[in-house]
């Protein structure tokens, strides 16, 4: 298993808040090279909302960044999808629809493209929709009643954004077949290292990340506050 993904629960800019507590942790894991990061924002899950990406591209310059915005509403002939994921040193996927999303990338080719990316070194961060699509299972929202869905399968087990904000939630992230399962309330993100659950934190004071066993219980993960670099929640 190769690079980094950072799946967010939610919140950021996209959910209105200007902190930026989150995108400076996630600034703070790419690689070190010359010059200003290079990023760059999806919102295949959103049908590309101009809403998105104008925030997008305003915190992210104000953050020191060389920001840009890759499209697939309408798509861009003339634009080489692959070269531009692959020269990124981040890839933040927003939310929306989780289905839609990846039937788009796959029809386009464009999973194959982000996973040589992944494994060059490139780190793929997203809320919602952006933290879903990278396991082999997540719980979603995107089909009528809520439902449990298969993701590109780059993790293993299962995922579950805005575990706090829907109460149907919890207990479909309780029976979901596949193991580990991941939980992430508003605020809360877990990064992942080839494969693994390497850290928990949340700009979110109180508000913890959990795994699922095999019995359906949960047990919350150490998670450190953004804004207070040596707290642990447990």
């Amino acid at each position: 298993m190769s690079g980094t993904v950072v799946a967010i629960g939610g919140g950021g800019f996209l959910m209105e808040d200007a902190r930026a507590l989150q995108e400076r942790y996630i600034l703070s894991l790419l690689r070190k090279r010359e010059g200003s990061p290079r990023v760059l924002y999806l919102g295949t899950a959103s049908g590309d909302s101009d809403r998105a990406q104008l925030r997008f591209m305003r915190l992210f310059t104000s953050l020191g960044c060389r920001p840009d915005t890759l499209a697939f509403f309408p798509y861009d002939m003339k634009r080489d999808y692959a070269q531009a994921v692959r020269e990124a040193d981040l890839v933040y996927v927003g939310g929306g629809n989780t289905v839609g999303m990846l039937a788009v990338w796959r029809e386009f080719g464009f999973d194959t493209a982000l996973r040589a990316a992944w494994d060059g070194g490139t780190v793929l961060a997203g809320i919602s929709a952006g933290a879903n699509c990278w396991f082999a299972q997540y719980v979603t929202d995107s089909v009528p009643g809520g439902g449990v869905r298969a993701g590109l399968g780059w993790i293993d087990g299962t995922f579950c954004p805005h575990l706090d904000s829907e109460a149907w939630r919890q207990p479909l992230l309780a029976g979901a077949p596949l193991r580990p399962a991941y939980g992430a309330p508003d605020g809360v993100l877990l990064r992942f290292h080839g494969g693994a659950c390497a850290e928990a934190v949340t700009d979110r004071p109180g508000r913890q990340a959990v795994q699922v066993d095999a019995g359906g219980q949960s047990t919350p993960i150490p998670t450190r506050a953004l804004d207070s670099p040596g707290a642990i929640l447990r």
